[in-house]
């Protein structure tokens, strides 16, 4: 008798529906007996948690500053992994996009009429992503290269050129030795449109749509879903696969790209540490929670940035450990991404040859 996991033939409406559920209490359930180990009531806690999330406007809009880059990231990572290329790299692709974006808001500046220097920060910015993501991308389809260890390595490079940068030639001389290039022209910062929330939310949500129309609606998203499901059958139609990956990355990188845009313009408005906080790894349990859609992407994002938001406020309110925080985000999202599993899977158990297989969950 072994298990294995047979890919459902159909995914029904009560599966999408049903399992991400049942994940979700499972984590509940999982979250509150480790609070118990800790003598901390659970309801306290996931209240505090809420409340720090979304108890008020002004925590509401600090759940969007973190969102915003999460939406961004795991955008251009859901359209990586809908043609099975892991990219691993958004960290190191927003990293590379504030860099630009920095680079134009300090340098350029002086040149460029005022109005023009923040579209030329976000469109470099982007440019930059993209080549960051490029590099890799071209590896694979020239060299057959493996994409995990290229984009991991290249995180490194950009997060290290970034402290390099303002620690060393870009350092802010007025600074009093605060690590940071000197603060960007008022014309060249992202306006805000609720606290620190900034036009970045707009851009996600209209990138999100357009992302979503490209993959049902367009010849394009029709030959990279081909791509992704089954190669050898877009090799047969005569779909351009090499030139399809590469441009599908140059957009994934463009979008992380944008992500690092909206953080130096929008909320540090200079380069200085902390721009690399884990946005870009984050971005993969954003894209696989949504199932890679671009419009559950909005949503999983908010989901994500309110746990880091509400655990912050856990460990002041509750008196938890520090890493305490981290570890609820973990015990919560872990269920939810084993059980997105069975959305596409479900169990069969084969017990002989002659018996047949018995299943473990229903087609539905």
């Amino acid at each position: 008798m072994r298990i294995v996991f047979e890919k459902r033939k159909t995914l029904s409406r009560k599966a999408i529906f049903l399992v991400p559920l049942a994940s979700f209490l499972i984590s509940l359930l999982l979250t509150a007996m480790l609070l118990a180990i800790f003598n901390a009531n659970p309801f306290i806690t996931f209240a505090a948690m809420f409340k720090g999330a979304f108890g008020s406007w002004s925590n509401f809009t600090e759940t969007l500053v973190k969102a915003i880059p999460l939406m961004l990231t795991g955008l251009g990572v859901l359209i990586a992994f809908r043609l099975k290329f892991w990219n691993i790299g958004a960290e190191g692709q927003l990293a590379f996009g504030g860099i630009a974006a920095t680079w134009v808001a300090l340098f350029w500046s002086p040149f460029l009429p005022s109005w023009m220097v923040l579209p030329a920060a976000i469109m470099i910015g982007m440019l930059a992503g993209a080549f960051w993501a490029g590099i890799p991308a071209l590896l694979k389809v020239r060299l057959k290269v493996d994409e995990v260890l290229t984009t991991l390595m290249l995180n490194y490079v950009a997060i290290l050129f970034a402290e390099h940068l303002y620690y060393g030639p870009w350092r802010d001389p007025k600074g009093f030795g605060f690590p940071g290039t000197p603060p960007f022209p008022e014309f060249a910062w992202l306006p805000r449109i609720a606290g620190r929330a900034h036009l970045g939310l707009i851009f996600a949500l209209v990138l999100a749509v357009l992302i979503w129309f490209m993959f049902k609606r367009t010849r394009w998203g029709f030959e990279l879903e081909v791509i992704g499901n089954n190669p050898s059958t877009a090799q047969t139609q005569g779909i351009k696969i090499a030139a399809n990956i590469f441009m599908a990355l140059l957009l994934a990188g463009a979008l992380s790209g944008l992500a690092g845009v909206c953080e130096v313009t929008g909320i540090s408005r200079r380069l200085q540490q902390g721009l690399t906080i884990g946005y870009g790894y984050t971005a993969i349990i954003v894209a696989w929670l949504a199932q890679l859609n671009p419009i559950a992407a909005i949503f999983v994002a908010v989901l994500i940035a309110a746990l880091l938001v509400g655990g912050d406020q856990v460990q002041m309110m509750m008196k938890l450990p520090a890493a305490m925080g981290l570890v609820l985000q973990g015990m919560l999202l872990f269920p939810m991404l084993a059980g997105s599993l069975f959305t596409e899977y479900k169990l069969r158990i084969i017990r002989s040859k002659t018996a047949g297989p018995l299943s473990l969950a229903r087609d539905n």
